[in-house]
């Protein structure tokens, strides 16, 4: 056989096989936010960032990222993105093979969550869109060091800026209209690998604590000096985390499930 046409071949049939992560990131963020895993996870397996503000109810969001990607999936998602993800494991559990859920919650929002996301929603729709993240959310979302880091202050406005108004009002009406996913979480049985911030506030480490808890499947990493936007605060370690986790239970894992150390 010609070497020189086997390779391409063989490469191709390498790429089909590689299992497929799909990123799904919060609110007021994009792709941007999974910037580092993009760079240093796709050596092993196909990243996709998908859309997560095409609709206004959270099961047609999550009707549309189930409709755009084929076969079995892992899937991947921050704060909103982990509800998300809840949401598309209701609807095909059969499709997810594992899940990878950071700074997330299974709680409905609390009286002030949602009396905030309804503020933040009448300033957009005011015109006071960008004071949102200017004066508002950057301190909340990220740890008191990170927060005062021109660069990491700067990228997470630009994904506010990027995401714009109207997808902004289409997140909190969905996420605002989540059902609660205690009642789902001990019937989640895929290895979940769960993660958040020693220092997130909005997401906290109790809530997550509460998840592994009840997921049979499940291993919880807290990262140090880290708040809600961990693949951006700290993504050397989160990488890390991921790629451990991952082969360990894979698909193509020889071995067994087991807690992380």
């Amino acid at each position: 056989m010609d070497s020189g046409r086997f390779l391409p071949l063989f490469m191709l049939h390498m790429k089909l096989m590689r299992e497929k992560l799909v990123m799904i990131p919060g609110t007021l963020c994009d792709a941007l936010l999974f910037g580092p895993q993009l760079e240093g996870l796709s050596d092993f397996v196909d990243c996709k960032v998908v859309d997560n503000a095409s609709a206004e109810a959270l099961p047609q969001v999550a009707r549309n990222i189930l409709d755009e990607v084929a076969g079995k999936i892992t899937v991947m998602g921050l704060s909103y993105g982990g509800i998300i993800a809840f949401e598309m494991w209701r609807q095909e559990p059969e499709r997810i093979e594992n899940l990878i859920l950071l700074n997330t919650t299974h709680k409905l929002p609390s009286v002030t969550t949602r009396t905030n996301q309804e503020r933040f929603v009448g300033m957009a729709e005011l015109g006071n869109f960008k004071k949102i993240t200017t004066d508002f959310l950057k301190d909340v979302m990220l740890h008191p060091d990170h927060a005062k880091q021109p660069q990491l202050r700067t990228l997470v406005l630009q994904m506010a800026l990027n995401t714009g108004k109207d997808a902004f009002i289409r997140q909190v009406k969905a996420q605002l209209g989540r059902p609660d996913s205690t009642q789902d979480l001990m019937n989640i049985i895929c290895p979940t690998l769960l993660m958040t911030g020693r220092q997130d506030q909005v997401c906290t480490v109790a809530i997550h604590e509460e998840m592994e808890r009840l997921m049979p499947s499940s291993t919880l990493k807290i990262i140090e000096h880290c708040g809600h936007l961990s693949t951006l605060e700290q993504p050397q370690e989160v990488n890390a985390v991921i790629r451990k986790w991952w082969h360990e239970h894979s698909s193509y894992a020889k071995k067994p499930s087991q807690k992380y150390p």
